[in-house]
């Protein structure tokens, strides 16, 4: 997954963004494995995947606040 844009993740449902938090955290999880065994190759992608994480809880975030 490659990293995402500010437009597409505000596009999303509010189920939809938390199914791909969940992924994120899996693809995270297993990059994390794959560094400590040294079978990571793109070592630039865990940062993506976490900054990619927080960008979509802050626009959830932002989206639940606007509702209230």
């Amino acid at each position: 997954m490659a990293e995402m844009k500010i437009a597409d993740i505000r596009a999303m449902s509010p189920d939809r963004m938390d199914d791909a938090i969940v992924n994120l955290k899996k693809e995270r999880f297993n990059l994390r494995f794959q560094r400590a065994t040294g079978q990571l190759e793109n070592t630039a992608r865990l940062r993506e995947a976490r900054r990619d994480i927080a960008r979509i809880k802050t626009i959830a975030a932002q989206q639940r606040a606007k509702t209230k």
